[in-house]
């Protein structure tokens, strides 16, 4: 009995307090088209899209009821990022349906004349300037607009109602509202009730940091079932955790049960089973905060995390192409499925590599330099400095064979001018931020790899190319240009090399076809796809497991077809597992110990390259 009263009672105060009107409501869902076309119409950037915004934390008075309901404290607020602009899933904050639409049609004009160039940081006079913007561009919202701020002032408190520094805030948001001037103040979001039509206030995004996922391409049909998902658009930032806790145990200090709001652990789950909590949890919180838990394994829940993005993004070189993926359950090969954009580092510092570094590049310059000069044998010739044995014992068994002249039993050494083109493919997803040693990552091998590379084989005079290659999805194939065959071997491809870091995930498949067409394009007669990577081909979508193996064999086999020789290089434990199957017994090699790598890939290359 008591817990049935304790249900009516809580539902019947959250209905009392309730200040919304369901009735009138209209979701996202209904007007997403319109906010899509009217945004972009408005100058808004193409690259931004349109998704539900979560629940945060808001401030501003609330009645009585609100106090004992407990409601009132969090509300859905519109922001503008640099890749999403996230509005409500539904707004019911007026009695009329054609206001609430009214007001989602407002929010993406406002967001397109949320220029950055004109941000100040400060929240009010922000939204004051791209309101009057968005008024002069459009003189067609001058109608609903003053509807809209009419309806809105008659929900909020009155200043003379508040105490002093409450009601002085609330006074410049009213009269910055009506467009009157105001006694300028800084006033913060939280300070005052939710204005539904104006954007919240977004933090400056820190440097360095990029977001975990940038696109949120639909699945394909065919492709695996859906698994639990939430596309709301939460606020989120990165951690460090150091220390390897059970998430389910606190800290002994008292003072520590105050901490778990600010950082919660979702660990990604160990086997294929969601316990639906994660979601809920999710919602729960204001921000928040991602951390490695050191695990590798498929994610079984998604969300579409509001992570700080970096300042500046790599630029994009051309329109990007579109390449076929090979479907194994389908048994055939889908064409135009794979996105493929390349990106090139801006311009920014010299990189200087440390001295054993440099040393090591010297030594294995000097090495290919000599193998490069050394002549090759011509074997079974008619005259020459020495015996072909081997010319020999076939001259001398062929008993029966007639005899003309003289016999081509000879060898004879001849200036060594080869036709060779290399292209260096590496691997920069994710996993090679892991550590391989107390100071370096798998990353920070892998660049001291390329440089090594390209400190030698500028000595042979061979024309060479390297490319770094990632992905989100299979719409989101990122490849990373490092060096040209056309451009010489200077401090800009160096510090192109420098600034490498990882990101994402891999799509092998993809990136073997890319560099596949760029091969084959060479003149020469001899043509080397060197691949160096640490992992399984993987993705987020359904590129996984045995369908990621089967496309990446497929790419390798397209790529021998087309004339190429490939080769894998990794430095992956359980490489023996599964790159035969891909590359052939005599088509990889292990490194067991990554730091090795720089001398391994030219001595890898000079053993392939010997017979050229």
């Amino acid at each position: 009995m008591e817990e049935w009263v304790g249900h009516w009672w809580h539902r019947a105060i959250i209905r009392m307090a309730e200040t919304a009107h369901p009735e009138a409501a209209v979701t996202l869902d209904e007007v997403q088209r319109a906010i899509g076309v009217l945004f972009r119409a408005a100058g808004g950037a193409s690259a931004v899209r349109v998704a539900p915004a979560g629940a945060s934390a808001v401030g501003g008075p609330r009645g009585w009821l609100q106090r004992i309901a407990g409601s009132g404290e969090r509300a859905h607020v519109a922001t503008l990022g640099d890749e999403v602009l996230a509005l409500p899933p539904r707004i019911d904050v007026f009695a009329q349906a054609s206001l609430n639409r009214d007001l989602y049609l407002w929010l993406a004009a406002l967001s397109a004349c949320h220029e950055p160039a004109t941000r100040s940081g400060d929240w009010l006079m922000d939204n004051t300037r791209a309101t009057a913007l968005a008024l002069q561009r459009f003189g067609g919202l001058r109608a609903r607009h003053a509807r809209l701020v009419h309806a809105h002032l008659a929900q909020r408190p009155a200043p003379a109602s508040l105490r002093v520094e409450a009601a002085l805030d609330e006074a410049a948001v009213q009269q910055a509202l009506r467009g009157l001037p105001w006694a300028h103040r800084t006033v913060r979001p939280g300070a005052v009730m939710p204005v539904c039509l104006w954007l919240g206030a977004l933090a400056a995004a820190p440097l360095g940091i990029d977001p975990v996922d940038r696109l949120t391409g639909e699945a394909g049909p065919g492709e695996r079932e859906a698994t639990p998902s939430d596309a709301t658009r939460r606020s989120a930032t990165h951690v460090n955790e150091a220390h390897e806790r059970s998430p389910f145990m606190l800290f002994f200090r008292a003072e520590s049960l105050l901490s778990w709001g600010e950082f919660v652990r979702v660990n990604r789950a160990t086997d294929d089973d969601d316990d639906g909590q994660a979601i809920r949890a999710a919602n729960d919180m204001d921000q928040l905060s991602i951390a490695a838990d050191g695990q590798a394994c498929a994610s079984r829940v998604k969300f579409d995390l509001d992570l700080p993005s970096a300042a500046a993004d790599d630029l994009p070189l051309g329109l990007g192409v579109k390449l076929p993926e090979w479907d194994c359950r389908r048994d055939e090969l889908r064409p135009d499925h794979c996105s493929v954009q390349t990106f090139v580092a801006r311009p920014g510092a010299a990189w200087r590599p440390p001295p054993e570094l440099r040393r090591v590049a010297r030594q294995v310059r000097r090495r290919l330099e000599l193998l490069r000069s050394a002549p090759r044998w011509l074997r079974a010739q008619e005259d020459g400095e020495a015996i072909d044995l081997d010319a020999w014992v076939r001259h001398a068994t062929e008993r029966g064979a007639p005899r003309h002249g003289t016999p081509a039993v000879y060898a004879r050494r001849v200036p060594h001018e080869r036709s060779l083109a290399t292209l260096l493919l590496a691997d920069m997803s994710l996993s090679t931020d892991a550590h391989v040693s107390n100071d370096q990552r798998v990353i920070d091998v892998i660049r001291d790899a390329l440089y090594v590379f390209g400190e030698a084989l500028q000595a042979t005079g061979d024309p060479f190319s390297m490319m770094g290659f990632s992905s989100v999805r299979r719409q989101h194939v990122r490849m990373q240009h490092l060096l040209g065959f056309d451009e010489p071997w200077c401090d800009a491809a160096r510090a192109r090399v420098g600034a490498v870091r990882p990101g994402y995930y891999t799509r092998m498949g993809a990136a073997i076809r890319f560099a596949t067409q760029r091969l084959a394009q060479r003149p020469e007669r001899q043509r080397l796809l060197l691949l160096l990577t640490d992992g399984k081909p993987n993705d987020l979508d359904v590129y996984e497991g045995r369908y990621g193996l089967e496309d990446t064999r497929q790419a390798v086999n397209e790529a021998r077809a087309a004339g190429l020789t490939t080769f894998c290089i990794s430095i992956d434990e359980s490489a023996q597992d599964y790159l035969p199957s891909l590359f052939g017994q005599n088509g990889f090699a292990q490194v067991r110990r990554p730091l090795e790598l720089p001398h391994k890939l030219a001595a890898i290359h000079a053993r392939l390259t010997r017979t050229v």
